[in-house]
């Protein structure tokens, strides 16, 4: 078709128009293109007419006025991959040209490299969201790595990080390829016969790698021969390795294996550092995790330790001395009276007694997590309960409403302030009496503990214990604090605030939600 045969200014406008345009015929095949259209479509023209385009022509045509260029023209997509290597991505928009002929004009342009774009500021996106989300790191990096291969495209990805005595690499993340669990091992047997291994460098020059035509390279060299069958798996070309980096060291390495065609630019660099430094921050997070962990279990067997030796261990030293001192009056050959049976029968039962039952609370505050399932009220009613049963403390509870709106984690860090706090009371207050009132007022969970005991010093007190660390790091977590007062009448209060609803500004609980301008008033809820 001519330029004559066109509607009027076709012509002018498809030498000057900044986009694409073609004439397709109702089989879908191109009939003629201006010379942006040509170059777009990375096609000599005689090679393109009378081919298939890549367009889906508009149903209901109409033969509206030729306004190709309106900004307000609704915009549909497609893909032009008419030979290995080159793709396109095309936004275009169609117009009936003739109703006669049945042709139709179609205005396109690439919008690849906007969508690839978007595609990786997506992806990095959903990777920091992953990072805040539940899940072993295994599934984090696996899901990071996929978000790597669709953004770019990419033929595989893997994510590898040290292991724990920073002397051997571990796949933890991968997509494209299928897992191989000697995979490492054949590695090392890769560099034992002088493979060059690139991620190490990358690792140990904390500096990202890129390798042309990497997969040429290794299926020539017989050093690769152990890993001929694994990286064979896929078809790829360039290589890419960009270390992780945590803390000023490397933790690991992210490998990107490119489809034939692919071309490692600086856009690409960048965001295979961005997707590492994501990778890198979630190997971190998981290993302050663990470290965390390792902490609170050294701290609950100290604290353990210290339980056993304060109560238990002393208790069953007093039984061992009831029954030497049986032993030696038994030895003397004389008649035993009744009444010292008695009595060393009646105080051995009783020692006995109560290491079973400290025994029995010990491991209720370790594994409270059941109870705290079914509800923060009757976790602290099942403490209190065994509390009451093997001390003789007098304890009094009152629960109010609203404390279903407590997340099991917050939950849990909250019974074992009150846990920790009745402990004390039990080791070191010498009290007889403790109040316990627990529930929710104005967004904040509220709590206190009182009792009538010999009293302690100020907040400020060198000598509060650990325990004390402890659970105003557990009520930080949530924006919340602990405070613990002298009671004017005798005996410590101890008052805990955790806001349900972080606060905006600052903490809240700093800002005043729970002063030293409170009464010693134990009211902490209705």
């Amino acid at each position: 078709m001519s330029g004559s045969e066109l509607p009027f200014g076709w012509a002018d406008l498809a030498i000057c128009a900044p986009e694409g345009l073609a004439v397709v015929d109702p089989d879908g095949l191109f009939v003629q293109l201006n010379a942006a259209g040509v170059e777009l479509c990375a096609c000599p023209a005689e090679g393109l007419i009378g081919t298939r385009a890549p367009f889906e022509l508009t149903q209901h045509r109409s033969a509206e006025p030729l306004r190709l260029l309106d900004d307000g023209a609704t915009e549909q997509l497609c893909t032009w991959a008419p030979t290995a290597g080159v793709r396109r991505e095309f936004a275009y928009r169609t117009r009936l040209l003739s109703a006669d002929t049945g042709h139709t004009v179609v205005a396109f342009r690439d919008v690849g490299r906007e969508r690839h774009r978007q595609r990786r500021v997506a992806a990095i996106a959903r990777s920091a969201t992953k990072l805040a989300s539940e899940g072993s790191i295994t599934a984090t990096l696996d899901t990071l790595a996929r978000e790597v291969l669709q953004a770019d495209a990419l033929a595989g990805v893997q994510i590898l990080t040290l292991d724990e005595s920073n002397t051997g690499l571990r796949i933890m993340g991968s997509a494209g390829f299928r897992r191989w669990p000697d995979f490492f091992e054949r590695l090392m047997q890769c560099r034992e016969r002088g493979a060059s291994l690139k991620m190490l460098e990358s690792l140990q020059l904390r500096e990202p790698i890129v390798v042309a035509d990497r997969w040429d390279a290794i299926q020539r060299d017989p050093s690769w021969e152990p890993l001929h069958e694994y990286l064979g798996e896929l078809e790829w070309d360039w290589f890419a390795s960009v270390p992780l980096i945590t803390r000023g060291r490397s933790a690991g390495v992210l490998n990107a294996f490119f489809v034939p065609g692919q071309v490692v630019g600086q856009r690409t660099l960048e965001f295979l550092l961005a997707m590492a430094e994501q990778a890198a921050i979630a190997v971190d997070y998981a290993s302050l995790l663990q470290n965390e962990r390792e902490l609170a279990r050294r701290e609950e067997r100290q604290r353990l330790a210290r339980d056993l030796h304060d109560s238990v261990v002393q208790q069953v030293f007093s039984i061992g001395m009831q029954a030497k001192s049986m032993g030696v009056v038994g030895a003397r050959g004389t008649d035993v009276s009744a009444e010292s049976v008695r009595r060393f029968s009646e105080e051995v039962g009783r020692l006995s007694r109560t290491v079973l039952a400290d025994l029995r609370a010990m491991v209720h505050e370790l594994r409270p997590s059941s109870s705290v399932e079914l509800g923060l009220g009757e976790a602290v009613r099942a403490l209190v309960t065994s509390t009451i049963n093997r001390t003789p403390l007098e304890v009094s509870l009152s629960v109010g409403q609203g404390l279903d709106r407590t997340s099991p984690e917050m939950a849990e860090d909250v019974y074992r302030i009150l846990a920790e706090a009745l402990h004390n009371v039990v080791k070191h207050a010498q009290a007889e009496h403790v109040t316990i009132r627990l529930g929710v007022d104005d967004d904040s969970l509220r709590a206190t503990i009182s009792d009538d005991g010999r009293g302690v010093r100020d907040d400020g007190d060198p000598d509060s214990g650990y325990g004390l660390t402890g659970m105003r790091e557990r009520a930080e977590r949530w924006g919340g604090t602990v405070h613990i007062r002298a009671r004017s009448s005798g005996g410590t209060s101890v008052r805990v605030l955790v806001p349900l609803l972080l606060p905006v500004l600052g903490n809240a609980a700093q800002n005043g939600v729970m002063s030293d301008e409170h009464t010693d008033s134990e009211d902490c809820t209705s």
